[in-house]
């Protein structure tokens, strides 16, 4: 597997470009906006600066890194060469559905399908093609480039091997793979949300003000951030929308 690409250059989409291209592989970013394209690689080569001024890549690396990253707004271009598909649109199953079946129509035969959807089911997004076998999650955490879990999630149909394929290509990236079943929220999202929505509910309770319930989960409960802090750090649209498919 050497050519990837990925659907999406918002902040989990440039993130994912970034993980690949360091690691040696050949990325094309699409998305339908030139602009979106130009600030994820303004954000990329930004963040690969401070891995640069930190010491944990070189100024060739990083070099390196960049060059093997193309951008591209046309779908069907873009993932014409492509081993592996990425998509990492909005948590929006309409919105992959449609993707999917583009993906269908234009990507290769042996091309794999993931979808880096935090919540929605990978069985439904599936169906939207007619290779059900090739289609399977790849959830990456944010920030990509930091966090080292990536959750894969078979679909109904999904090949063994293509999960295989999927987990050695997580550690080829340096990432740690864990494979779940496709059940709503799935494992992160199936425990993470429900806590934060209890924070929020304990908030509007008046059981505690926004400060204490991220310090007693951060200094009792060794969390890095509190649950509120967190919903704002993932986005209250982007937790709604989960917590819709949870409930």
């Amino acid at each position: 597997m050497k050519n990837i690409a990925v659907i999406g250059a918002g902040q989990m989409g440039n993130g994912i470009v970034h993980v690949f291209a360091q690691q040696g592989y050949k990325v094309t970013m699409i998305d339908v906006q030139e602009a979106a394209l130009a600030k994820a690689m303004a954000t990329i080569q930004k963040n690969m600066e401070r891995q640069v001024a930190k010491g944990a890549i070189s100024e060739d690396q990083m070099k390196s890194a960049l060059e093997n990253i193309s951008t591209q707004i046309d779908l069907a271009a873009g993932v014409s060469g492509a081993d592996l598909v990425v998509e990492a649109a909005t948590e929006n199953i309409d919105l992959k559905l449609r993707i999917f079946a583009d993906l269908d129509a234009h990507a290769t035969t042996n091309c794999i399908l993931a979808t880096n959807t935090s919540s929605i089911s990978i069985t439904k997004i599936a169906a939207a093609t007619k290779r059900p076998q090739s289609v399977i999650g790849m959830h990456f955490m944010n920030p990509v480039p930091v966090m080292k879990l990536v959750e894969i999630i078979n679909g109904y149909a999904t090949d063994a091997k293509v999960t295989e394929t999927i987990v050695a290509l997580s550690k080829a990236i340096q990432k740690i793979p864990c494979v779940v079943n496709d059940y709503p929220g799935f494992i992160a999202n199936r425990i993470l949300m429900p806590m934060i929505n209890e924070a929020i509910i304990a908030l509007q309770e008046g059981v505690a003000g926004v400060e204490a319930i991220d310090s007693i989960m951060k200094l009792g409960m060794a969390h890095p951030m509190g649950p509120l802090q967190l919903a704002d750090f993932i986005g209250l649209d982007t937790c709604l929308s989960i917590l819709k498919v949870l409930y």
